[in-house]
């Protein structure tokens, strides 16, 4: 029988290619995002299961889609927000919806779908990062702030959920090919030359490369690799 998987933020980058592939690969794929029209158009693309247009910084959002899709073997925590500004500059709003859309969203959908996942030992929980919440961002500690809280809790839940066979890992890619990645650039101090030019590889992160760790990440290959966090960033991270 085919596992269920849910990927949120799914309507394009990152998650719309972790999706693609995991549909290729004849998993039940259901996805959600904001805008309903993307996501249709993604949803049908690639070959969805079924896709719900949501508001995952809504509690009663979250609760629902959990109820409308079947019980979830494999959760893909990608949705995400950056924001790029100063500290002292930041608005009240951003720091309240990326806080409640980069955390609190990513722990309430897997507290959602972590039961399905006790009952039948096996489950796979994977969670987007970045390489902003390994070595930090200036300008983006806000993301920063939201991006290491995942860290940590892959580390705590991993080992909360060892027992059970269900293995919690996190992604920390580095600059990826989206247009969250140009956007970010855009709004930043820095051209996309100088940007790679602190890249050790010189290049930026492809989203397959992403959605193939993510393959391999919920396979049975990896069972044994839980509670960690690893940097897909062309050597960013190593300094």
């Amino acid at each position: 029988m085919n596992k269920n998987v849910l990927v949120t933020g799914s309507s394009k980058g990152i998650g719309k290619s972790i999706a693609k592939l995991l549909c290729n690969s004849n998993y039940n794929v259901y996805i959600c995002a904001r805008n309903s029209t993307l996501l249709k158009k993604t949803a049908e693309e690639i070959g969805a299961k079924a896709w719900f247009s949501c508001d995952l910084t809504n509690f009663d959002d979250c609760q629902n889609l959990i109820k409308n899709i079947e019980p979830i073997d494999i959760l893909i925590n990608n949705a995400g927000s950056y924001v790029w500004t100063p500290i002292e500059k930041t608005k009240r709003e951003d720091i309240n919806n990326i806080i409640d859309l980069n955390i609190k969203a990513t722990y309430i959908l897997t507290s959602l779908c972590v039961e399905h996942m006790k009952k039948q030992k096996w489950g796979r929980i994977i969670n987007i990062g970045s390489i902003s919440g390994v070595i930090g961002e200036a300008n983006a500690s806000l993301y920063s702030l939201t991006k290491s809280a995942l860290n940590g809790f892959s580390k705590a839940l991993g080992l909360e959920l060892a027992e059970y066979g269900i293995t919690v890992n996190t992604i920390n890619p580095g600059w990826v090919e989206t247009t969250l990645a140009e956007s970010s650039i855009q709004t930043s101090d820095f051209t996309n030359e100088e940007i790679l030019e602190i890249i050790p590889q010189k290049r930026f992160i492809h989203p397959k490369e992403i959605a193939n760790l993510v393959k391999y990440l919920i396979s049975e290959d990896a069972k044994g690799l839980t509670a960690q966090n690893i940097s897909l960033c062309a050597g960013l991270s190593a300094g």
